[in-house]
């Protein structure tokens, strides 16, 4: 052992074995003995709230494909990092998320800072929690957490790591061990759903985002094709799987019992890969599944084919799953095409002020470059951005995995940065309302200390138009706050270091998106939009 092995650097040389040198944090006192003489080969990337500190991390892990390190404090730093945490619990990223704890040596007193129950705080969002019970197990920690991140599903991990724990000795190196990712499918089983498929009459598709995060966009593609089958994308979908302009894509399979039910109607057979059976919300009740439609499931996540509430469950890695059932089921030529999703894209016959939401929408349709990325936050308006704004591009779609808000505009930074990574320019368009916009505003300086390429298009109708939505639905008026008076979000988009306008026509709308694109920096378009009812 060298007079310089600690725990710190033991733990320092296994992170850039795994390649971990990229921390996404906010630092706390208790994090400072692991971020002391931070290591020149490492990258910080600050956020200034730990919301905003793991939805980037969660978009960067999603965009690079590997896992994620995050940094935060203690039990405080941690609570406000849980709404996010769930995003990416739901969403399969893997995430090693640390904290710091109290010196071993007050941790029985309950001290100030001290994470009472540090393992007990982040569950259930995250696949595995441990306090380290020695200094010296704090490496070894690490690479069990790494291993539980990336196996399937893969997902967040969590150590809480005391703060004397990293200067202490302990001779090196760390044990590296690598662990496969994927699972292919029980083999007879697949032949099984592959002889279902065959026999369908007329089969629907539907698939999940777990598709597009294990790479299988292209094979998605090529197995409706063969099968000439109808393809639905799956209800609150935080990737989409398939291009959305594709004759064979029908549109959104909808969000509630009855709404999944109806669409299905018609159907001998479901497929639904790489997705949940199915996630509900709001709750309008019908049946789960219609009569004369069997439903087969595949999935590489056991808790969500036991949860499913109907059908056939198979385990398996989406994508080799698709791959090989491509040599199993037979050619479906002589199968009726099905109708595909209806594009009304009907605007108002004068322009209006404010504008309506398809007109923003009309706008980036004709100026968003082809290759660029959407992070969407802007919930009472996901169907008009579906049919005016389809996704034709692996990798190009992202939302948040939970239902809760403040996920995408931090997102939208680690989507970029990932991008930064390796080595893609493209656009990154953050379309989010203005009650979402407030979460993790927070976010848009850590853009902007970054020079990212991010255009956000904040829709301001001065209101949660989607909870009115549901108060329409749910039959409960006067539901109080949620009107949104008095927000100035591009004096505050510019205090944070973004280029910042406000436009009220298409024209100007049209006008600052394009200057935006050449801007070389973040820039946050606030455009003021009619309230609409959502399409629930």
């Amino acid at each position: 052992m060298t007079e310089a092995s600690t725990v710190r650097s033991v733990t320092y040389d296994l992170l850039r074995s795994l390649g971990l040198t990229t921390v996404f944090g906010n630092p706390g006192s208790t994090e400072e003995t692991f971020l002391q003489d931070f290591p020149g080969d490492f990258r910080y990337v600050l956020a200034l709230q730990e919301a905003s500190v793991i939805a980037m991390a969660d978009a960067f892990a999603q965009v690079t494909r590997r896992p994620a390190l995050v940094n935060v404090h203690s039990s405080a730093g941690l609570g406000n990092a849980m709404g996010n945490l769930v995003a990416a619990y739901h969403g399969n990223t893997p995430l090693i998320v640390t904290s710091g704890q109290q010196h071993r040596e007050l941790v029985i007193g309950e001290p100030f800072l001290g994470n009472r129950e540090a393992i007990t705080m982040p569950k259930p969002w995250v696949k595995w929690s441990y306090e380290p019970a020695r200094a010296q197990d704090v490496p070894e920690a690490f690479m069990r957490a790494y291993a539980m991140a990336v196996q399937p599903p893969a997902g967040p991990v969590y150590l809480s790591i005391p703060l004397d724990d990293w200067n202490q000795p302990l001779a090196g190196p760390a044990r590296v061990r690598t662990v496969s990712n994927r699972v292919a499918p029980d083999a007879e089983r697949l032949r099984l759903f592959a002889g279902r498929m065959s026999a369908s009459r007329r089969p629907a598709l539907v698939f999940g985002p777990d598709v597009d995060r294990a790479g299988g966009w292209d094979a998605a593609i090529a197995l409706a094709e063969k099968l000439r089958a109808a393809v639905y994308g799956a209800p609150l979908q935080d990737r989409a799987s398939f291009p959305e302009d594709h004759r064979l894509f029908c549109g959104p399979l909808g969000m509630s019992v009855k709404t999944v039910s109806d669409r299905l109607a018609g159907h001998d057979l479901a497929v639904v890969i790489g997705a949940e059976v199915f996630r509900y919300y709001p709750y309008v009740p019908g049946d789960y599944v219609p009569a004369g439609t069997e439903l087969l499931q595949i999935t590489a996540n056991p808790d969500v084919a036991a949860a499913a509430r109907a059908g056939d469950s198979l385990l398996g890695d989406p994508k080799l799953a698709i791959d090989l059932l491509l040599d199993l089921v037979a050619e479906g030529s002589a199968r009726t095409a099905p109708e595909p999703m209806a594009r009304p894209r009907q605007l108002p016959p004068t322009p209006s002020s404010p504008l309506t939401p398809p007109e923003v929408y009309a706008v980036l349709n004709r100026v968003r470059p082809p290759d660029s990325v959407i992070v969407n936050e802007s919930t009472s308006t996901m169907a008009q951005q579906i049919e005016w704004l389809p996704t034709i591009r692996t990798g190009s779609f992202f939302a948040t995995a939970s239902g809760g808000i403040g996920w995408a505009a931090p997102a939208a930074v680690g989507v970029a940065l990932g991008d930064r990574d390796r080595g893609v320019s493209r656009a990154v368009l953050g379309l989010i309302g203005d009650g979402s916009f407030q979460y993790s505003v927070q976010a848009i300086w850590t853009a902007a200390q970054h020079e990212l390429p991010v255009v956000y298009v904040v829709m301001r109708n001065n209101e949660y138009s989607i909870l009115k939505s549901f108060a329409v639905l749910e039959e409960t008026p006067g539901v109080p706050g949620l009107d949104l008076p008095g927000l100035g979000i591009a004096d505050v988009a510019r205090g944070f270091g973004c280029r910042a306008v406000d436009v009220a026509t298409a024209e100007e709308l049209e006008q600052e998106f394009t200057a935006a694109l050449s801007a070389g920096t973040t820039t946050v378009i606030v455009v003021r939009t009619q309230s609409q009812q959502a399409m629930l």
